[in-house]
């Protein structure tokens, strides 16, 4: 005998909900072999973190040294406390749309409905 773990799973699927995805998994399929545009007509969607950064110039890093003094060092670029999510659609030709989520705003079905409903006007 011995222990293990459990596997994490997003969610635990009923067998009609099994079911339900095959049944789309195999018209999406049948669709596509049918129609040659069909994948070309598809659109899907990302969401990514955006941070944001400081950049110093190489002339503002610059400093004035003798001869025999060492070289200064400069460390690695950090990130600063800017931090958005943005969404992008994307198709076969690439981004159709994009645009940052208002900071607070849960990115949930509900939002995806709106930014599809100002698309549409």
């Amino acid at each position: 005998m011995h222990r293990v773990a459990a596997k994490f799973v997003p969610r635990i699927l009923t067998a009609d909900q099994k079911q339900q995805r095959v049944n789309v998994c195999t018209e999406l399929r049948q669709l596509a072999s049918n129609d040659e545009t069909f994948l070309s007509r598809v659109i899907t969607g990302d969401e990514s973190w955006v941070y944001g950064y400081d950049p110093e110039t190489k002339q503002q890093s610059s400093q004035w040294k003798s001869p025999t003094s060492p070289r200064p060092k400069k460390a690695r670029q950090v990130k600063n406390n800017l931090k958005s999510m943005i969404i992008t659609f994307f198709d076969i030709k690439g981004i159709v749309h994009k645009e940052f989520v208002p900071t607070g705003q849960t990115v949930n079905s509900g939002f995806y409905r709106e930014v599809l409903r100002r698309l549409r006007e």
